[in-house]
Parts: structure tokens; sequence; C-alpha cells
């Protein structure tokens, strides 16, 4: 008798462990994949049952439109004052005494247009709450004017 592959003997201590004797292997081998893709089907299933829809999230609240916003009000000093005391009395507290380093993102002044400032100031962004109950319409175009202002330095 030919001696049996190494594969099939665990020591020569031990007998012989026949896992090949009529298609063990091949059987294992389809069950374990049979199992695998059923495993991977349910998963698929219930990643696609499971995920939200547009439809099922919560309606996000309409979004009021900014208000017509004169160049020269970005100018006036004394709303760029009122901007920078409303600023360093709740804006510090997320965003950092000049910014950065704070919860929220580092803020990027000189990119913005005052209308998209205005936009996440009054009716807030993400995890930004809206302060459109907070602030009356000109608290909120100061600190636009603040933000944008020389004054302001992220």
């Amino acid at each position: 008798m030919p001696n049996p592959p190494p594969f099939v003997r665990l020591s020569t201590d031990v007998p012989s462990i026949e896992i090949f004797k009529e298609g063990a292997l091949i059987r294992s081998i389809a069950f374990t994949l049979a199992v695998l893709a059923a495993l991977g089907a349910g998963l698929a299933e219930r990643a696609v049952g499971q995920a939200p829809t547009p439809a099922a999230a919560e309606p996000e609240p309409p979004r009021d439109p900014p208000p017509a916003i004169p160049p020269s009000l970005l100018k006036d000093t004394a709303v760029i004052s009122q901007g920078e005391k409303i600023w360093h009395d709740q804006c510090t507290h997320c965003h950092g005494a000049r910014a950065y380093p704070g919860k929220a993102p580092k803020l990027q002044p000189r990119t913005y247009k005052p209308e998209f400032v205005w936009d996440r100031v009054h009716n807030g962004f993400r995890g930004m709450p809206a302060w459109k109950e907070v602030y009356k319409d000109d608290e909120v175009l100061a600190l636009v004017a603040y933000v944008l202002s020389d004054d302001f330095f992220p």
C-alpha cells in the first residue's frame, strides 16, 4: 500500500485523519461558500432595506432666503463692531476665538459671499444650529459684516 499524501496525516503518533475521504473537503468548501454567500446576501439585503431614504428622513425645514445685503452695510464700522460682540459672545464657543481651533470646522471667510454667511447663520447647516430664533435680522447682518471684514481673522 502506498504512503498517503502528507496532508492526510497530522502526526505519525496519531491515527490518520482522512479529511479528503469521499469528497469531504469539497463538501466542506461548498458548505462554507454557501454560508458566506447567504450571509453576504443577507447583509446586502439588510443594508439596502434599512438605508434611510430621502422620503423616510425627516424633512428639512424650509430655508429663508437672504435679504438684500448692501455693500455699504458690510463696511459700516458700527455694524462690524456689533457683529464682533456677537461673535465673541456666542460664536467662539464652537468656532474658537479666532475661528479656529474649535469644535466647528475652520472658517474660510475670504472665500465667502455675504449671502452664504447669512444663510449659514440664519438657517443653520449640518451641526450648526439656526440662529434665526435667537438673533434679529440686523444682528445676523452685523455678524455677516464682521466675519467678512478685515477685523475678522481666522
